[in-house]
This record gives C-alpha cells, sequence and structure tokens, in this order.
C-alpha cells in the first residue's frame, strides 16, 4: 500500500498531515517516498466534537469523503474532541469535569476499515467549561485563557507563539513544553489505525 499509490487525508491542516506522515514513514521502506494529498474535505461533526460518536464520526467521515475525493491506495481522517473518561461524583457542579482532549483516526482503502485513538489529556478549568457548555472550538479558548495567564516566556522553543495553538505545536505542544507537539500526538491514533492492516492475517 506505501509503494507507488497516494495516500489521501482528510484535511489541509499541516500538523495532521505531519501526523500522518510520522505514523507512515515508521512503517515505509527505508528511501521510500510518501505521497499524502491532502484534501479539504468536511467532517460532518460540529467544529468542537463532544463524546465519542461525535469524534469517531468525523474521523470515518474524514477518511471517507477523501478516500472518494480521487485515486489513492489509503485514506485518512483525523478529528479530535473532548470525551469523558471519568464519571465525577454525582453531585459535582462542574458539568465538564472528567473531560479529556482525545484524537481519533480513521484509515480505510475502501474495503477494510481501521481506526485507533491518541493519549488523552485534561485542559484547564477555564478553557474546557466553556467548550463543554457551549460546545464552543477549544482551540479559540484555550488560546484566550493561555494569553490571559501564561507569560510569553513560557512558550517553548519551536511554538509559534502567534499562531493559533491547533496550526502550530498545538496546544498540547503548549502544555508539554513542546515535548509532544500537535503532529506527534496525532500520529499516535494513526498508527494504531493501521494495526488493522498491518496484520490482515488476525483481523480478516
Amino acid at each position: 500500500m506505501l509503494e507507488g499509490a497516494a495516500i489521501r487525508v482528510g484535511t489541509e491542516n499541516q500538523a495532521k498531515l505531519g501526523a500522518v506522515r510520522a505514523a507512515f514513514e515508521g512503517f515505509a521502506a527505508p528511501g521510500a517516498i510518501l505521497e499524502l494529498v491532502p484534501a479539504g474535505v468536511a467532517s460532518a461533526v460540529p467544529e468542537q466534537p463532544i463524546g465519542w460518536e461525535q469524534i469517531v464520526s468525523g474521523a470515518r467521515n474524514r477518511a471517507r469523503a477523501a478516500f472518494a475525493s480521487g485515486p489513492c491506495g489509503l485514506a485518512v481522517g483525523i478529528e479530535d474532541g473532548l470525551a469523558r473518561l471519568a464519571e465525577g461524583p454525582a453531585d459535582a457542579r462542574d458539568p465538564a469535569e472528567g473531560f479529556f482532549n482525545v484524537g481519533c483516526a480513521w484509515i480505510t482503502d475502501g474495503d477494510r476499515d481501521g481506526h485507533g485513538f491518541s493519549s488523552g489529556f485534561a485542559y484547564p478549568a477555564g478553557a474546557l467549561q466553556p467548550a463543554v457548555r457551549d460546545q464552543a472550538p477549544i482551540g479559540d479558548l484555550f488560546d484566550d485563557h493561555w494569553s490571559a495567564n501564561r507569560p510569553p516566556a513560557a512558550d517553548a522553543p519551536g511554538i509559534d507563539a502567534g499562531a493559533p495553538s491547533g496550526r502550530s505545536g498545538g496546544n498540547i505542544g503548549r502544555l508539554t513544553g513542546g515535548r509532544l507537539d500537535r503532529a506527534a500526538y496525532g500520529s499516535q491514533a494513526v498508527v494504531c489505525a493501521l494495526i488493522r492492516f498491518l496484520h490482515t492475517d488476525l483481523y480478516d
């Protein structure tokens, strides 16, 4: 699948494209050139996905739309969102308690489908609460929260302080001081989605 066939990716976001490239390069033959083709397709879910169903649906919709957009061997969709991983106490006053950011990657070859997830991380309450309450984009909320509460010197090398975090090292890049940027974070989900294709003898 990695020799001579394009890989279509359901986004034009450079961080997500970097995630796909990083994941696939680990399995490509030495010297192989990966042809990634960005496809500006719709996720068909809210701009800020909330819950597992919206996260997975967004990734699946992007992958399938990318596959339909032109010739390719594989197509990939990535969608991040907020999912509840832990239930808070019944009397909790914070409706956002227990929500973590999780990324899903969906891969299809037109016959097989595989999907996987990234690790999860928690946002500061000042950004998380309005995102869950109003389904507002967490990227914008986090950028505002970060700018209001952290000095410019807190930005790590390689993280563009002037760019929206979703288009540079990502929120995870800022929160980890550049030790885990958005591309590396997204690649976790892509590698996990690839398992279905690496072991067709086990899964078919």
